[in-house]
């Protein structure tokens, strides 16, 4: 009895699939059916699932008020987070430069605007080199590195041309100076 309760039949796998990741159309339709009570409880309980859902539900509220909340809020996060990291040695040091760069990935996903996203990894860069991580030569640090060197080469090359010049003159200089 216990052994065909778990027992999936195959030509149902299909609808188990469907149930577990639905597309976001059939979400905005079920939506449309909730009244502003309901709806207000589910963003609560997605907002209360997990902390970067609180963050980003926090962004988007105030972004609204203000534009750049979010930038200079992250900036500030990442600040405090460069100043508490470990760089005991260069093993902390890689693994607390990767925790930051987790931590920048994240941040990058609330916006979608490319020139928050380019600041954001400037000023990781910046802080990486100010707080002297690029002293220790490891691979793995100026791999990471150059790897955000390059994501934000690739966001200049999206920006209007007006913004190009200005953000690849800092790029150029984080570059200089990495090397």
């Amino acid at each position: 009895m216990l052994n065909s309760f778990f027992t999936v039949d195959l030509s149902q796998q299909s609808k188990i699939h469907h149930m577990i990741n639905p597309k976001i159309a059939e979400i905005k339709k079920s939506l449309n059916y909730l009244d502003e009570k309901e709806l207000r409880s589910l963003l609560l309980d997605i907002i209360g699932f997990t902390t970067d859902n609180k963050r980003y539900a926090y962004f988007k509220l105030h972004e609204q008020q203000d534009e750049h909340f979010f930038l200079v809020e992250s900036k500030e996060f990442l600040g405090e987070e460069f100043g508490k990291a470990s760089m005991a040695n260069f093993w902390s040091s890689k693994k607390s430069l990767q925790k930051l760069r987790s931590t920048l990935n994240k941040m990058l996903k609330f916006t979608k605007r490319k020139e928050f996203q380019l600041e954001l990894i400037l000023f990781f860069c910046e802080q990486t080199k100010e707080y002297g991580y690029l002293d220790y030569r490891h691979p793995v640090i100026h791999n990471l590195y150059h790897t955000q060197l390059r994501k934000a080469e690739n966001l200049i090359s999206k920006l209007h041309e007006d913004l190009q010049y200005d953000y690849q003159m800092q790029l150029e200089e984080l570059a200089v100076e990495s090397e």
